[in-house]
């Protein structure tokens, strides 16, 4: 496992109350910089999610950097954890990322279903700019 992993399992690990939990994923929200206004366009919205959440990807030097925003901080928070463990690294290394921290941190525990739902479209939605940007990089 890396050391992203290794880091949100220390940090959630710090909590034995799952409101402390659920007020660090809101600490987290609050604290991702703001993403910038021109990039919150309908196709870079999520769909699936409870709140609007929108994701864009850029590729640099061979490593996908995830930008993202949302509408209520919670969201905002559970996209936080998605970037961090997934943002600075090579397409094939996201999608061969099977995220098996989120079960150990009980992530999904802490969210309604339709949260569930959203989270599962954001792993989707940021897998599938790590496979666009894998095709062209083998062009």
């Amino acid at each position: 496992m890396d050391s992203r992993a290794d880091e949100l399992i220390e940090a959630f690990g710090l909590f034995d109350d799952p409101m402390d939990r659920y007020e660090y994923i809101i600490e987290l929200g609050k604290n991702m910089p703001p993403m910038e206004e021109t990039l919150k366009t309908d196709d870079r919205l999520v769909k699936g999610c409870q709140s609007k959440v929108w994701l864009d990807a850029s590729f640099q030097e061979g490593k996908v950097h995830y930008k993202a925003d949302s509408n209520t901080v919670i969201t905002k928070g559970i996209i936080a954890i998605l970037i961090q463990l997934l943002s600075d690294q090579a397409p094939k290394d996201i999608l061969n990322n099977d995220l098996s921290v989120l079960s150990q941190i009980d992530l999904r525990s802490h969210l309604s279903s339709q949260r569930s739902n959203g989270l599962t479209a954001m792993i989707q939605k940021m897998k599938q700019y790590a496979k666009v940007f894998e095709l062209k990089n083998e062009d």
